[in-house]
């Protein structure tokens, strides 16, 4: 059997664990390629893997494509990727735009690939896409330490927040706009429950955390209620389980394709 060539868009925290791991995996999986905008980032990467512009991706043959850099890599090559590949954005708050989620699924569809969409930090995310269309409400609650949350796109001063404060609530669709580094989770979420819009999001930052805690609350139309919380120490704006989390996504992904656009 062959092996799975995995190409990986974005070399920083994420992106060395999933090299690491290839290696480590005793031939079930090569690296086809590794990107990132900064080429002196790739010193310590055998200069065969490197690749320098994505628009030549198809050239190194990969099964399947993992970003784990910006949002912009979908917006910009997603479509192209799944002409011939197989892909897994890590930064799902792309798919928060409907119009550029509905190219890639048509993409994923015509060219028979796939579009998947790693759990990330949601528990019960199987159990949501198998009980979609009978949720009545959903709501996901992230809480975080300010030094966990990138503010950079949403205008606050973190250093004015001296208790536990609320500093969104609303839509999915509004929170991933806001704070596009930090709730891909809630996106995912968003994408196999009730939609973008009806999906409810709460972002808590709390200077007294000392680990990040992500809560799901799902209401069923019979009168049902899905709870999960998980509690993680975190790293930068992940909880540190994330790397584990991600190579288990691609274990998945690349354990047999079923649907355009797939939960793994």
């Amino acid at each position: 059997m062959s092996a799975v060539r995995i190409g990986v868009a974005g070399y920083g925290y994420i992106g060395r664990s999933i090299v690491e791991r290839i290696e480590d995996s005793g031939g079930r999986f090569e690296t086809a390629f590794v990107h990132n905008r900064s080429p002196e980032a790739l010193a310590d990467i055998d200069p065969e893997l490197r690749l320098d512009d994505l628009e030549r991706a198809r050239a190194r043959r990969p099964d399947l494509i993992v970003e784990c850099a910006h949002p912009g890599i979908t917006e910009r090559f997603g479509g192209g990727f799944l002409r011939f590949a197989s892909y897994m954005p890590l930064s799902v708050t792309a798919l928060a735009d409907d119009g550029l989620r509905a190219a890639l699924e048509a993409s994923a569809k015509e060219n028979e690939t796939g579009l998947f969409v790693p759990a990330g930090a949601l528990l019960g995310g199987d159990e949501l896409l198998m009980r979609q269309g009978n949720w009545s409400r959903v709501r996901i609650t992230f809480r975080k330490h300010p030094d966990n949350i990138d503010f950079s796109d949403s205008g606050l001063d973190p250093g004015r927040i001296d208790r536990e404060t609320v500093i969104y609530e609303g839509p999915v669709r509004g929170i991933a706009r806001l704070y596009p580094r930090n709730v891909n989770t809630m996106v995912t979420c968003a994408l196999v429950s009730t939609g973008l819009d009806a999906c409810e999001a709460r972002l808590v930052c709390d200077p007294g955390l000392d680990c990040a805690v992500a809560e799901v609350e799902a209401w069923d139309r019979e009168g049902g209620l899905l709870r999960t919380e998980k509690r993680q120490p975190a790293v930068g704006v992940s909880g540190t389980e994330m790397l584990s989390s991600i190579w288990y996504s691609i274990l998945r992904a690349t354990g047999g394709r079923r649907n355009p656009l797939e939960l793994v």
